[in-house]
């Protein structure tokens, strides 16, 4: 939707005019479900489709703040998926397409603790049917960490239930601990490892590896070369990068280099002499 790094919104009909953002969307009994806080309209009016936040999420904020905490921590459960089409659904048995078909699971996740293997189908989360990995990102989203949550999943036709703790995202999610590369082809470059806080703070896969340009300076060689903050450098001369000290090294090397960089979630390759 471009509006946050949420994608979980209740859409809506009734009338949001713009500057009605914070409003309350209640139902017919009164009671609150969620805060208005955008409207798509063609004509600039009240006249189209508006989003609100739901009002679970609306608490996870409301309960961090009277917490005391400065920022709102999300849980995850360490999985990555795909939505499940026609041709899988039959495939796998099910009368219709529903459900999220696990990818991958992060070593040493919550749901990598609970045994949620690649493979599984995840069909819902605390007896809420889940459908897409929005979906899912959205009902372990507003539980707080620590929280359990039963995972029901279909495992070689068979319907199991898992019990998860979701805990929040590994890593440092501090962008200002870059590392600042003074030599060589990538000098002038402030790097920092890519771990899942950080990558989901930048608005980022938490399941992506590299090494995120966290500033590049105006009168370093990074910058005549055409590195941008917030490249995710990849791999250089074939080889992954995982760290600060493996860009260094790389370039500590003789030239050319190779670099195959994501940024804005398309791969660019390169090479510098």
């Amino acid at each position: 939707t471009g509006i946050s790094d949420s994608g979980s919104f209740i859409q809506t009909d009734a009338a949001i005019n713009p500057g009605n953002s914070g409003g309350a969307l209640v139902d017919m009994d009164g009671d609150l479900i969620g805060i208005n806080t955008a409207i798509f309209s063609r004509s600039g009016s009240s006249a189209g489709v508006g989003f609100a936040v739901p009002a679970a999420m609306v608490k996870r904020v409301v309960d961090s703040a009277l917490g005391g905490a400065k920022t709102v921590v999300r849980p995850w459960l360490g999985v990555k998926g795909d939505t499940v089409t026609g041709d899988i659904a039959g495939s796998l048995g099910l009368s219709r397409p529903q459900g999220l078909v696990v990818t991958d699971v992060y070593p040493n996740s919550p749901a990598a603790r609970a045994g949620v293997r690649q493979g599984d189908v995840i069909t819902a989360i605390d007896g809420q049917e889940i459908n897409d990995q929005g979906g899912l990102n959205y009902r372990i989203g507003s539980r707080a960490p620590n929280d359990q949550v039963q995972v029901a999943i279909l495992r070689d036709g068979r319907a199991q239930t898992l019990t998860a703790r979701v805990q929040t995202l590994p890593g440092e999610a501090d962008p200002d601990k870059g590392v600042m590369i003074q030599t060589g082809p990538f000098a002038g470059a402030e790097v920092v490892a890519l771990n899942p806080a950080l990558a989901d703070r930048l608005g980022g896969d938490p399941f992506a590896s590299g090494v995120i340009v966290t500033g590049v300076s105006g009168r370093g060689y990074a910058a005549r070369a055409g590195f941008r903050q917030n490249d995710l450098i990849v791999s250089i001369n074939g080889r992954p990068i995982a760290t600060a000290r493996d860009v260094e090294a790389a370039g500590a090397g003789r030239g050319p280099w190779e670099v195959v960089i994501n940024r804005g979630g398309r791969q660019i390759r390169g090479v510098l002499r």
